[in-house]
C-alpha cells in the first residue's frame, strides 16, 4: 500500500512538472470552458443548461483519452516499464495509478466549473448531486479505460493520437457534449451511442431534471461495463518493452470493448 501511494505522488508530482500534461489536464479543458460559456450561452442561452456536464466531459476527454495514453507509450519506449519489472511494481499499479491521478485532476477541474459557471455565465445549477456524481464516475471510468487501452496497444505516439482522435472529436461534435444523442436524426443517434459521452450525457441531464424512465440502467451498464472490459483488455495486452519481442498479443483483440456500445446503440 505505501508503495502504491508512493506511486501515486510520483505521478501527481510528474503531472504538475510536466507542461504537456499541465496543459491538457487543466489550461485546455479550463480555457475551452472559459470560451464555450462565454460565446454559447449568449448564441443559444438554452445552453446555460447543459453547459456545467458539457465542460466536465470535455474536460474528462482532453485529460483521459487525449493525454493518458501518451505517457504509457513514452514509458515502455524510453525501458522505465523494464525498470518497474525488475523492481517487482505490478501491472496493476502502472494501469490504475495513471488512471486514478487523472481521475483526481478532473476532480479539481470539475469543482471549479461547477461553482463558477453560475456565477460567470448564469448556468444552471440547480443538480441532483446523487445522479451528478453517479454520471462522474462512470464517464471517467469509460474514458480513463480508453485512454489506458489506446497507451497499451499503441506502437509509437503518433498512433496515440489516432486513436485518441477517433474518440475524442466525435465525441465533441455528436457524442453529447455541445448536442444530445436525443437531438439528432435517427442514423446519427445510433452512430452517437457508440460513444461513452452519450450515455454520460443522459444520466447528466437526470442530474438536472429530466425525467427518469427505466432504460436508465442502459447507459450504467455501458459505461461501467465499457470500463471493466477497457481494464481487462489493457492488462492482457500489456507489453513491459517494445524492443524485446514477446509472444503476439493482437490488439484488435481491443475491440471486444465496443460490444457494450454496439449493444447500446441497438437497444436504445
Amino acid at each position: 500500500m505505501k508503495a502504491f501511494a508512493a506511486h501515486i505522488q510520483f505521478e501527481i508530482r510528474n503531472a504538475v512538472r510536466d507542461r504537456s500534461l499541465l496543459l491538457m489536464n487543466y489550461l485546455f479543458p479550463l480555457v475551452v470552458y472559459l470560451t464555450i460559456g462565454a460565446i454559447m450561452t449568449k448564441l443559444n442561452p438554452t445552453f446555460k443548461q447543459a453547459l456545467i456536464p458539457s465542460m466536465i466531459m470535455f474536460g474528462i476527454l482532453s485529460s483521459m483519452v487525449l493525454s493518458l495514453p501518451t505517457p504509457l507509450v513514452t514509458a515502455r519506449e524510453s525501458g522505465i516499464f523494464r525498470s518497474y519489472r525488475i523492481n517487482g511494481v505490478p501491472t496493476s499499479n502502472i494501469l490504475i495509478v495513471p488512471a486514478l491521478t487523472s481521475f483526481l485532476h478532473m476532480i479539481v477541474v470539475g469543482l471549479i466549473i461547477l461553482f463558477t459557471a453560475g456565477p460567470l455565465f448564469g448556468a444552471s445549477t440547480s443538480i441532483h448531486y446523487g445522479w451528478f456524481i453517479l454520471a462522474f464516475v462512470l464517464i471517467c471510468f469509460a474514458c480513463a479505460g480508453f485512454g489506458i487501452l489506446i497507451g497499451v496497444i499503441s506502437k509509437d505516439s503518433k498512433l496515440t493520437i489516432l486513436y485518441s482522435q477517433m474518440i475524442f472529436l466525435p465525441s465533441t461534435m455528436i457524442g453529447g457534449i455541445m448536442i444530445p444523442a436525443s437531438m439528432l436524426p435517427g442514423s446519427l443517434n445510433r452512430i452517437a451511442h457508440l460513444l461513452p459521452t452519450s450515455y454520460a450525457r443522459e444520466l447528466f441531464d437526470i442530474s438536472l431534471g429530466a425525467p427518469l424512465t427505466p432504460h436508465v440502467v442502459w447507459p450504467i451498464f455501458v459505461l461501467l461495463s465499457s470500463g471493466i472490459l477497457c481494464f481487462l483488455m489493457a492488462s492482457l495486452l500489456f507489453r513491459w518493452d517494445s524492443q524485446v519481442k514477446y509472444k503476439k498479443k493482437n490488439p484488435l483483440w481491443g475491440l471486444v470493448v465496443i460490444a457494450p456500445y454496439v449493444a447500446g446503440a441497438l437497444m436504445l
